[in-house]
């Protein structure tokens, strides 16, 4: 079961895409949507991926943080970005911590889940029915943008 609105959204500090270190007080203040998906590389997280990467100004433009999240490596999400182009962050959740800190473990991989957080840490919206193909104006409709 995913982690419920309202829930205190759980701390986390792993690397990005760049090898970047990146953690969830880095975002105090804005909304952080965080979504989890599968694996690199697939028909289904590649769709999901390309829905936010060409949603990108919307959710700029509205002071909202996009991270997605898989338990592949840095390698895995520099490659996967370079394909497609993406223009934002993938996390590196190789210990699979934020999996299990979120809930979304199945099985060695993480479920396609999303959380939004608001600007205080609090999740405000989980979506575990994801439309790939939409999903980013999905999330954008469910906050009410």
């Amino acid at each position: 079961m995913p982690l419920a609105v309202g829930t205190d959204a759980p701390a986390f500090t792993v690397k990005d895409t760049n090898g970047n270190t990146v953690s969830l007080s880095d975002f105090k203040g804005k909304t952080v949507v965080l979504y989890f998906y599968p694996k690199d590389d697939t028909p289904g997280c590649t769709k999901q991926a390309c829905s936010f990467r060409d949603a990108q100004e919307q959710y700029q433009g509205k002071d909202i943080v996009v991270l997605g999240v898989s338990a592949d490596d840095e390698v895995s999400h520099q490659a996967f970005t370079q394909k497609f182009n993406l223009n934002f962050p993938l996390l590196a959740d190789t210990d699979k911590s934020l999996i299990q800190a979120y809930d979304v473990d199945g099985g060695g991989y993480a479920k396609r889940v999303t959380y939004v957080i608001d600007a205080n840490g609090k999740i405000v919206h989980v979506d575990a029915n994801v439309n790939t193909s939409n999903h980013a104006s999905d999330i954008l409709e469910a906050l009410g943008l």
